[in-house]
């Protein structure tokens, strides 16, 4: 049974552990304490408000023990705010760069609110390397401006006013994609970090 872990602080955690639920040979585990970190084989970091759920992080203590677990090479898969906590760097489609709290494990760059009100939330297929087409949620979702060595950006969505932009990236054990999906009932992303889990 693969002990899969969502980060329970604030946003869709009880989403994704649902999904994980119905799916089989999956142990879901819900994490808000460091200890729970050692029994895990992925963590899903959810979608929410990023500088809560950084807040958080910092004032729990939990920001040595998250990147320790990362670095055992066990699966991490940031979504939508998760990504943005995963990032190294971030801007925001207003304000320009930010001062907010991150873990800065993955090489990539990433714009809040990428979208802007006209567009809050919407529905697209995203072909991601290694799994294939998503049905993705975007809500208030940020994009990924760029992704240096050793990240790259593995799945891309076309625009008709940012263009071609990516929405997945991975760097080693770590995968950001900016969308929500424990929303569309897709599981494919999830029996990829399961499967990922298990080597």
């Amino acid at each position: 049974m693969v002990k899969i872990g969502v980060l329970a602080l604030q946003g869709d955690y009880l989403e994704h552990y649902q999904v994980l639920k119905s799916l089989g040979g999956v142990d879901p585990v819900i994490v808000k304490h460091s200890k729970e970190l050692s029994d895990i084989d992925a963590l899903i970091i959810p979608g929410g408000e990023s500088t809560t759920i950084g807040s958080l992080i910092e004032s729990r203590m939990l920001s040595k023990p998250l990147v320790e677990f990362m670095e055992t090479g066990k699966p991490v898969l940031g979504t939508c705010a998760g990504a943005i906590l995963l990032a190294k760097e971030v801007v925001d489609r207003v304000v320009g760069e930010t001062k907010q709290y991150t873990l800065r494990a993955m090489n990539i760059r990433i714009m809040r609110n990428a979208y802007g009100r006209q567009r809050e939330s919407f529905i697209a297929t995203v072909n991601i390397e290694d799994i294939g087409e998503v049905r993705a949620a975007f809500i208030r979702a940020p994009i990924i401006l760029e992704a240096r060595e050793p990240a790259r950006i593995t799945g891309y969505l076309n625009d008709s006013s940012l263009g071609r932009h990516g929405v997945a990236a991975r760097e080693k054990n770590l995968y950001a994609v900016t969308f929500h999906p424990e929303i569309t009932g897709d599981i494919r992303l999830y029996n990829y970090i399961i499967q990922q889990a298990k080597r």
